[in-house]
């Protein structure tokens, strides 16, 4: 061993505190946080889902944006108004690039335009009321839509905005397709104008992001320089995560955790109202059901069936049991809080077994039968318990179901694809408008959209001709009086089985401070490690 000097011993100590100066920062400035569930691609049109929607918008950003209360504020357009009934006039923020460099300009936006409402896409219902987007200079556009739509802005929040050269030079003109598990550049690799880029992604095992140092708006407050996401699915290993400090947030919170971790004096939870509606789903159109004793016959397009699950589900046990309280049991397709919301129509019908018997007898399935159940495992807390709960209580009417509970890398491709007779899912319309529910669920499947995640392809050809004319109706007390019909038509149809509005519960370390949405969104512009 070489003799320690005092010149060494000087050279050592500064060393040391060189390494103490640098890494305290970079340590301080790098944000992990888990989710029980991974974002599926990087490619922002591929997957209209919340967890897959929020992550990417880290690095994409849309024209317009949402603000910390959920108003519509400026994104890549710096202003927007009306020029003609079906006309908007957008002003692009100059000097934006993407991470590569390259320049933005409104060719991208032409091109985005494009790509979302092309094949593959399922963001289609964003844009679907656009008509064209024409090119006035490269810092200005006109987006025609097909009629007046004055709700354009507040639609078109999660459309992003990919660069049309990148896309092309690397073959990712096209969404990547999720039904068709169809995987593209987009789907690995990202190049957007956000706060954030991509640096590194293990699909299903961790994610990580970099500050963008050119990023444009100069003035969001986060401190953050790297960011690591990693999907654990198990909730006991998310929390003990949490716990032994080896990430600093989770979301989402076991119910049964929750009272535990905010007792915890290292760490603190966040809970709020959600604006999603989790529900279920029947198909309505096939002549036979897929996984179903049932041979040459659909029970579910008889009203009586869908009445008979509705009353054989028994929702208050379903908060009390599963849920531990943190729901809000719900009759309508949309929680309190989103435009239009008809309040009078937000009483369920009664949990009746003997109810439920009769209805199947009287729709000849007095034996009841037998049928298939799609469920996620991954996505929102609770889900797979909820089917659970579902399948227990529809099996003291007679009805046996054959869960399946998956991934959603499985779950996506099959239910989008409507393989599915009986399924669970939730919903928070991008809009924060009762237009978005009855454009994208309820209303029959059709072109630009129109139904697109009605899986189950409920009709009423009504609430069609309602959806049309809330889209252009700008008298809101009429626009209100259009909701509630079309609202009130579907639910008299039992048109979906709509369960609970269930909380919010995100924890973290105390030095982390961030913003919580009631879309369950979480921007990273906005985390500050303290």
């Amino acid at each position: 061993m070489s003799r320690s000097t005092p010149l060494r011993r000087a050279v050592l100590a500064l060393a040391a505190a060189a390494a103490l100066a640098i890494g305290a920062p970079v340590a301080a400035k790098t944000f992990k946080f888990a989710n029980q569930g991974d974002a599926l691609s990087m490619d922002p049109h591929s997957l209209n889902e919340s967890l897959q929607l929020n992550f990417t918008f880290n690095i994409y950003e849309g024209l317009v944006g949402r603000g910390q209360k959920l108003e519509v504020v400026p994104a890549l357009a710096t202003d927007w108004k009306q020029t003609a009934p079906t006309v908007w006039r957008f002003n692009l923020r100059r000097g934006v690039k993407f991470h590569d460099g390259t320049p933005f300009t409104a060719e991208d936006v032409i091109f985005s335009f494009n790509r979302a409402r092309g094949d593959g896409s399922d963001v289609k219902t964003y844009v679907g009321a656009i008509k064209e987007i024409r090119k006035i200079d490269d810092h200005t556009i006109d987006i025609v839509t097909n009629e007046p739509f004055p709700i354009l802005p507040d639609v078109i929040t999660n459309w992003a905005i990919m660069s049309k050269a990148w896309c092309e030079a690397n073959r990712a003109t096209q969404p990547v397709d999720k039904r068709k598990g169809v995987e593209n550049t987009a789907s690995f690799k990202a190049n957007g104008t956000g706060p954030f880029r991509l640096r590194a992604r293990e699909p299903g095992i961790r994610t990580t992001l970099v500050r963008n140092a050119d990023y444009w708006d100069r003035s969001i407050p986060t401190n953050v320089e790297e960011v690591i996401f990693t999907p654990i699915g198990s909730a006991s290993t998310r929390v003990a995560a949490l716990l032994s400090g080896e990430i600093d947030m989770m979301e989402p919170v076991p119910v049964q955790d929750v009272a535990r971790l905010a007792a915890d004096g290292k760490l603190k939870v966040m809970q709020g109202p959600e604006l999603r509606t989790i529900f279920l789903g029947m198909d309505q159109s096939r002549n036979e059901l897929l996984f179903s004793s049932v041979k040459g016959k659909n029970p579910f397009k008889d009203k009586r069936v869908r009445q008979a699950f509705y009353q054989a589900i028994d929702i208050n046990a379903i908060q009390k049991a599963v849920m531990r309280g943190a729901s809000t049991p719900t009759a309508l397709m949309i929680a309190p809080g989103i435009k239009g919301f008809p309040a009078d129509l937000n009483t369920r019908l009664t949990y009746d077994v003997e109810a439920a018997k009769k209805l199947l007898a009287e729709a000849g399935y007095a034996q009841g039968f037998e049928v298939g159940m799609n469920c996620p495992n991954d996505r929102y807390v609770n889900d797979e318990d909820i089917c659970r709960a579902v399948a227990a209580m529809l099996a003291r009417v007679g009805i046996k179901v054959n869960l399946m509970a998956e991934s959603k890398a499985t779950y996506f491709p099959k239910i989008l694809s409507r393989n599915t007779s009986f399924y669970l899912l939730g919903w928070t319309p991008g809009s924060y408008d009762s237009h978005n529910p009855l454009f994208a669920l309820m209303a029959t499947p059709g072109a630009g959209g129109q139904g697109q995640f009605n899986l189950g392809s409920y009709s009423n050809a009504r609430v069609d001709e309602l959806t049309k004319a809330i889209a252009t109706e700008t008298d809101q007390t009429k626009r209100n009086a259009m909701i509630r019909e079309a609202m009130k038509l579907h639910q008299d149809d039992i048109g979906h089985l709509p369960l609970h509005q269930q909380a919010l519960a995100w924890a973290m370390k105390r030095n982390i401070e961030l913003v919580q949405l009631a879309d369950n969104y979480m921007f990273l512009k906005w985390v500050v490690v303290k």
